[in-house]
């Protein structure tokens, strides 16, 4: 299944921030919406990507004064985007071996999900659900 699948009749809010804002902001951006990363924006682009593994990468070399920085100056850069044609299993095999939970879905240069490796697992649990149900069911009837 495609990821196009997946995130088709999604109402998805993509809370985002751009590299001048603070970490300040940005950490608190993700508390608020409880969480983990969010795409950083270069107008329509995804410039980068802002976690809470960032966070506190930052504030372990910089202390307090790392709530100062800018985004811009502490975001995993490039980010690591997948289009809605990409196969779902393929996206989760990416993720797993970058060793990310996110990724920012582009379609022609524009944001348009942003999916978590828990939005992937979820929809994985129940393809083999559905399959497994299928099964039963056609040992019941044979």
């Amino acid at each position: 299944m495609s990821i196009g699948r997946i995130i088709a009749g999604r109402e998805q809010e993509i809370v985002s921030c751009t590299a001048k804002d603070s970490v300040r902001k940005a950490a608190e951006l993700l508390a608020e919406k409880r969480i983990g990363a969010m795409p950083v924006m270069d107008g329509s682009q995804v410039a980068g990507i802002f976690s809470e593994r960032d966070l506190l990468h930052c504030v372990a070399k910089h202390g307090g004064a790392a709530l100062d920085l800018a985004v811009g100056e502490v975001m995993t850069a490039p980010a690591i985007t997948i289009g809605r044609n990409e196969d779902a299993l393929s996206a989760m095999a990416l993720m797993t071996r970058r060793r990310i939970r996110h990724l920012p879905v582009v379609e022609g240069g524009r944001l348009v999900a942003f999916v978590s490796i828990g939005d992937l697992v979820k929809h994985r649990i129940e393809q083999i659900e559905a399959e497994a149900e299928a099964m039963r069911e056609y040992i019941t009837t044979a």
